[in-house]
Parts: structure tokens; sequence; C-alpha cells
């Protein structure tokens, strides 16, 4: 069976509204949250605590956002006590950002809000329902992504 242009049209509008919508909720709650941070702050520093450090360049890059704005949402993380500079081992003109302990309790006093606010949210989905989203998202995400260099 083919696909039909106007379904897939149809579905694009409802699929671009409904992410818009789930943007709007994000930074809502993000506020909510840890009100000093920012929704993109916020992704930032969990971003850092994730990949156990990074650069700046790298968080520039990942989120695709200019250079000029990272280096501001990092200063305003390191003001706040949530991240530190550290040299990198292989170069030590490279500095790598980590969570600092303030910042590693920020984003585990949220977790715990995140968590059950999931929960409640898609708490009458199937754990098939869950794990089709999960692979629906992962999927979306990755395609966005750049693919890993040779």
């Amino acid at each position: 069976m083919a696909d039909n242009p106007g379904d897939r049209e149809e579905s694009l509008d409802v699929i671009q509204r409904e992410l818009t919508a789930f943007a709007r909720r994000a930074r809502s709650a993000a506020a909510r949250l840890h009100p000093d941070l920012p929704l993109v702050s916020y992704t930032l520093l969990a971003h850092i605590e994730y990949r156990h450090g990074c650069r700046a360049t790298d968080l520039a890059a990942h989120y695709m956002l200019d250079k000029s704005t990272v280096s501001r949402q990092v200063a305003a993380l390191e003001k706040l006590g949530l991240i530190e500079r550290h040299p990198d081992p292989d170069d030590q003109r490279i500095q790598v950002l980590h969570p600092t302990a303030a910042g590693t309790q920020a984003l585990a006093s949220t977790q715990a809000s995140r968590r059950a606010a999931y929960r409640e949210r898609l708490g009458a989905w199937t754990s098939d329902d869950l794990g089709r989203f999960a692979e629906y998202l992962l999927r979306y995400n990755a395609a966005g992504e750049d693919p890993p260099p040779r």
C-alpha cells in the first residue's frame, strides 16, 4: 500500500503541533523544578553530567547553538556554582566542563519530580506503548544527528 501524500502531510502537521506543545510544557516544567535555571541551562547541565564532562564547543555542536549562546549559559552555570572547568588530561589547552557537587545535586533533586510527572502522565500506557514511544523518540532524535566520525 503506497503512502497517501495528504495523510502524510496531515500527520506531519499533527506531529509539529504536538511537539511544540511538548516543548512549551517542558519549558514550564523546567521553570517549576529549578527557578534559577532556564531550560537551556538545565539541558546543558544535564548533558554535561550525562557525558561525564564535555567541552563548550561540543555543547554548541550537539544542540546546534551559537557558541556565544553556549558561552553565556556556561558562564551562568559557573556563577551558580553548578559546573566547573578542568583541563583535558590529553590536551591541557582544552577546558572540559564538569558538574560540581551542587550541579549533580540540582539534577538529582529534579530527577525524582520529573520521573513522577512522566509516571503520572503515562501511567495508563502499556509497557508495549512506552517501549514503542521510547523507540520512536530515539529514532526521531537520531535522524537529526550527524553520523559518528569514522
